[in-house]
C-alpha cells in the first residue's frame, strides 16, 4: 500500500505541473469567486436599506471594505512572484486566486457604488480598477494563446540564433554584391546599413515595417536577369527577408505578451492612490 501511495504522489505532482493556473485545483478559485459574487448580489437584492444600497449605506461600506482589502491583497502578487515555492500557496495557486478574485471585484465594486457615478475621486477609483481588470483579462487571453505561436515561429531556434542567421546572410550578401553595378550595389548596401528592427512600437505590434530597405531592394532589382551575380544576390535577399520576417514575428508576439503590463502595473499604482483618496474622503465627510 505504501508503494502505491508513493507512486501516486509523484503522478499528482506531475499533473499539477502541467495544470494551467486557470484550472488549478479543478477551478477552486473560480468557484470561490463565483460564490462571493453571488452572495454579494443576493445581499444587494435583499438588503433592507432605504434608499437602495449604495456606498453610503452599511451594505455599501461592507462591500467597499471587502473590495479595498481584495485590491490590496491582489497587488501582492508581484511580491509573491519573487518568492517562488511549491505547496498550498504556490505561485500557480496565488495566480489563480489573483485572476478569479480580481474578476469578482467587478461585481463587488459595482454593487458598492450602488450604480451611482459622477466626476469625482470615487468614480475615478472605480474606473481605474476596471482598466486594471480589463488589461488583466487581455493578459490572460494572450498568455493562453500566444506562447504556442511563439514556440512555432521559433522553429527550435533561440533569438540569438535567429540574429546570427541574419548576420551570416549579411556577410554573404556583402561579398555577393561586389560584382554588381553601382546602382544595384547601393541598394544592397542600403539594406545592410539599415537597422531592420528600429521601426518603433507601432510597427512591432502591427508587423508592418514600411520603408524596409530589404523589401525595397527586392522590388527594384531585376527578377528575371541572367546575370549570375544578380541572381545570387536576389536569392540571399529573399533569405534575409524570410529571416527578418521570422524575427519580427517573434518580436511582435513578445510585444503582445508584454504590452499589457505597461498598462496593468502603472494603472494599479494609480488605483492605489485613488483608492486611498476615496477612503480618506469618505471618512472625512462621514
Amino acid at each position: 500500500m505504501a508503494s502505491i501511495a508513493e507512486d501516486e504522489n509523484p503522478r499528482r505532482e506531475r499533473q499539477s505541473d502541467h495544470e494551467s493556473f486557470l484550472s488549478h485545483k479543478r477551478m477552486r478559485w473560480m468557484k470561490i469567486a463565483t460564490f462571493i459574487s453571488l452572495v454579494a448580489i443576493v445581499g444587494y437584492i435583499f438588503a433592507d436599506v432605504e434608499p437602495r444600497p449604495n456606498g453610503g449605506t452599511w451594505y455599501g461600506y461592507t462591500l467597499g471594505t471587502i473590495g479595498a482589502l481584495l485590491i490590496l491583497w491582489l497587488t501582492l502578487l508581484g511580491v509573491r512572484k519573487r518568492r517562488m515555492s511549491p505547496g498550498k500557496w504556490s505561485l500557480k495557486a496565488w495566480t489563480s486566486a489573483h485572476v478569479y478574485l480580481g474578476l469578482s471585484l467587478i461585481v463587488i465594486a459595482t454593487l458598492h457604488t450602488g450604480f451611482q457615478f459622477g466626476w469625482n475621486v470615487h468614480t475615478l477609483a472605480y474606473a481605474l480598477m476596471m482598466v486594471v481588470i480589463l488589461s488583466g483579462i487581455y493578459g490572460i487571453s494572450v498568455y493562453a494563446t500566444l506562447p504556442a505561436s511563439l514556440s512555432n515561429n521559433r522553429r527550435e531556434m533561440t533569438q540569438a540564433q535567429m540574429l546570427e542567421a541574419v548576420a551570416a546572410i549579411d556577410r554573404q550578401l556583402e561579398a555577393a554584391a561586389q560584382p554588381l553595378g553601382r546602382e544595384d550595389a547601393d541598394l544592397v548596401i542600403a539594406a545592410l546599413e539599415q537597422d531592420p528592427f528600429d521601426f518603433g512600437l507601432r510597427a512591432r505590434l502591427s508587423g508592418n515595417y514600411r520603408n524596409c530597405r530589404t523589401e525595397g531592394a527586392l522590388a527594384q532589382l531585376p527578377e528575371n536577369g541572367v546575370d549570375p551575380a544578380e541572381q545570387k544576390v536576389l536569392s540571399l535577399l529573399r533569405k534575409r527577408k524570410a529571416q527578418l520576417d521570422q524575427i519580427r514575428r517573434h518580436m511582435r508576439i513578445k510585444a503582445l505578451l508584454e504590452i499589457w503590463l505597461y498598462v496593468h502595473v502603472p494603472v494599479t499604482i494609480a488605483l492605489l492612490g485613488a483608492l486611498t483618496a476615496h477612503i480618506v474622503s469618505v471618512f472625512y465627510y462621514w
